[in-house]
C-alpha cells in the first residue's frame, strides 16, 4: 500500500512578495551602511541597518533583533557597535532627558511644588548616522513601543517611511495654543 503523499504547505503570493521586499529592503541597507559583509553575520551591524529602516517592525528579519537590542539596552548591556560598517556608519543609544532630550510630542510635565517636573514617554533613543549625518533616531519605552524620528534627507531617499512620529508632531502642534499677535505699541 502506498502512502498518501503529505500535502505541502501552500504560501500565498502576498507572502512570498513580503519575504522579497525585506530582502530587498535588507540589501538596500547594507548599500546605504557601507557594509561589505552580509549583515546578518553581525549583530550589531543587522541592529544598524534595521534601525536605518523606513519600519523595522515590517522587515520580519529585524524584529527579534531589535527587540532584543532594546532589552539587552534596558538592563544596562552596552549598545551593539558594527565593526564591519565604514566609520561614518554608526548606530548609538541615549537615554532621554526631558525636556531637553525628548520630542515635545512625548514630554509631560506635572505642577510640582518646587516648579514643573518633566517626564518622556519614552525612556531613551537609538541614534542612526549614515555617511556621518544623523539619518534617523527610533524613541523607545520599556512596554515595547517606539516610534522614528526621520530626517528631511532619510525621508527624501526613503521615499516612504513610518509617519507616526510625524503624525504625533502635528497632533501636538494642532493643540498648542496660538502665539500671541505682535503688540505695535510696545
Amino acid at each position: 500500500m502506498k502512502n498518501a503523499a503529505t500535502p505541502k504547505p501552500s504560501v500565498s503570493i502576498a507572502t512570498r512578495r513580503a519575504e522579497i521586499r525585506s530582502l530587498w529592503l535588507l540589501a538596500l541597507l547594507v548599500a546605504l551602511a557601507g557594509v561589505t559583509a552580509p549583515a546578518y553575520a553581525v549583530d550589531g551591524c543587522k541592529a544598524l541597518l534595521c534601525f536605518a529602516a523606513p519600519s523595522w517592525r515590517d522587515v520580519p528579519l529585524c524584529v527579534p533583533t531589535i527587540q532584543q537590542v532594546l532589552h539587552d539596552t534596558a538592563r544596562g548591556k552596552p549598545f551593539p557597535t558594527c565593526s564591519m560598517s565604514e566609520p561614518a556608519n554608526s548606530a548609538s543609544h541615549q537615554w532621554s532627558s526631558a525636556p531637553s532630550y525628548c520630542p515635545p510630542q512625548y514630554t509631560r510635565v506635572i505642577d510640582g511644588e518646587s516648579g514643573p517636573i518633566y517626564s518622556c514617554d519614552f525612556i531613551g533613543a537609538v541614534a542612526v548616522n549614515i555617511n556621518g549625518s544623523l539619518w534617523a533616531r527610533t524613541w523607545w519605552s520599556l512596554g515595547g513601543d517606539s516610534v522614528t524620528e526621520f530626517t528631511p534627507a532619510a525621508k527624501t531617499q526613503l521615499g516612504t517611511w513610518n509617519t507616526r512620529f510625524d503624525d504625533d508632531y502635528a497632533a501636538w502642534l494642532a493643540l498648542q495654543p496660538p502665539a500671541p499677535a505682535p503688540c505695535p505699541t510696545c
